[in-house]
């Protein structure tokens, strides 16, 4: 699963993305590294992990992790190939989801392309390129499936109806994901490969000297936060420069330099946690005395699904799940007390998996 960095030149987008991956030079466990060539690999910050780590002693631990795309700057035109615009465009039909860094600071010694601060015009100059190359791409597949489509063919005369109304949604400038589509258009809309079908995180990066404040003392934000709102879209807010900083720090300073701030964590830790869930991800957990892990499955995914995630073996021949939730067995102690007191579920293959399930597959192949 990946997430897309996007954002116009000058929004702090590269700073933030390589904090992501300097981390990762500097961390013994890896809660950060880079993989290669703009792409950075993010642990997700997990207590439950640390938790279990401590009451087995395992000889590894193991968090979840989210792949990040440091994409192309766009600038306007992207749409007909200004710029980096194909190469950009292309990146992110290949992304799940997008975090889209939007400057919420004021410096003059860093250029903006349009002369001021103004995050909500310049969100949607990112947003309107993306729907109007979404826009062509629907125009083609609506003029292509009229051609084909032959008398009484269903599935053609539902492509054309969905595309008809994806024109008239993306010609008044609304992305695709506010377009009420059943499952089944969705399905017929997951293969046009669209740009604004994508669920978005908006990444308002402000002044180092912000970091802290209430949001209502930070007015940029709150234009921001309020058009996210209006698209569905979720917002967090981060300084790229504080968190460049903060990833090459040794634990020990990073503590210490938190405190300062007056924060209980880093922004990395929660843009970890915010881009895991933007993707629709949860954890199962397994815990032993080889190793306490965070395995990462798509919400609502059943148990030989999750099972498989491990080995395909334990899908092939799955026979049971047994289930314990995490707080369930925090509060017991050990797994020898949940199962004694009949705490420990059986599910079958059609128990849907839940966050922080602590979980032993029972297969046989």
């Amino acid at each position: 699963m990946k997430c897309g960095v996007i954002g116009l030149p000058n929004v702090g987008k590269s700073t933030l993305f390589n904090a992501i991956t300097q981390a990762g030079a500097e961390a013994a466990n890896y809660p950060f590294c880079t993989i290669e060539p703009n792409t950075g690999v993010a642990a997700v910050p997990d207590r439950r992990v640390g938790a279990l780590a401590t009451m087995f002693h395992p000889k590894k631990t193991t968090y979840a992790l989210v792949e990040f795309v440091d994409i192309a700057g766009l600038v306007k035109g992207a749409s007909r190939g200004e710029g980096l615009g194909n190469k950009f465009l292309s990146h992110i039909r290949e992304v799940d989801a997008l975090v889209h860094v939007v400057r919420c600071f004021e410096d003059s010694n860093v250029l903006h392309m349009d002369g001021s601060v103004d995050p909500v015009r310049d969100a949607g100059v990112v947003a309107l390129e993306l729907i109007l190359a979404d826009l062509e791409t629907v125009s083609k597949r609506l003029e292509r499936a009229k051609k084909t489509a032959r008398p009484g063919d269903a599935k053609a005369a539902a492509e054309i109806a969905l595309a008809a109304r994806a024109i008239v949604h993306l010609e008044s400038e609304k992305p695709l994901r506010t377009l009420s589509m059943t499952e089944d258009e969705l399905v017929v809309a997951k293969g046009w490969f669209m740009l604004t079908d994508k669920p978005v995180l908006y990444a308002a990066n402000i002044a180092e000297s912000d970091v802290g404040k209430p949001e209502d003392a930070l007015p940029y934000v709150k234009e921001l936060r309020a058009l996210a709102a209006n698209e569905g879209a979720e917002l967090m807010v981060i300084s790229a420069r504080v968190e460049s900083e903060i990833a090459v720090m040794d634990a020990e300073e990073k503590v210490m330099f938190l405190e300062e701030l007056g924060i209980g964590e880093s922004g990395l830790d929660r843009f970890a946690k915010a881009s895991y869930k933007l993707l629709g991800l949860i954890s199962f957990l397994t815990a032993g005395a080889d190793e306490c892990r965070a395995w990462t499955i798509k919400r609502g995914a059943k148990a030989p699904q999750a099972a498989g995630k491990i080995h395909t073996d334990f899908e092939r021949g799955f026979i049971r799940a047994e289930v314990v939730p995490f707080d369930t067995l925090m509060r017991e102690g050990s797994m020898n007390t949940c199962r004694e007191k009949g705490l420990i579920r059986s599910e079958g293959k059609d128990y849907e998996m839940k966050d922080g399930d602590v979980t032993l597959f029972r297969f046989n192949v």
